[in-house]
């Protein structure tokens, strides 16, 4: 299996799901569950981003 280019695939999508959650924070109201929700997913993906590149 490779691994770079499925890592190099999560870290694009644990920036996309940052920016979204940065998005939704910056836009209040009932946003934050979008914003809480997107940064749980950034995280969980960038962390699996990181594993893969190694």
């Amino acid at each position: 299996m490779r691994r770079r280019p499925l890592g190099a695939l999560f870290l694009v999508l644990a920036v996309g799901f940052a920016v979204v959650g940065l998005l939704a924070a910056l836009a209040g109201g009932t946003a934050w569950v979008i914003a809480v929700a997107a940064g749980v997913l950034a995280v969980w993906m960038g962390e699996s981003a990181l594993r893969m590149l190694r």
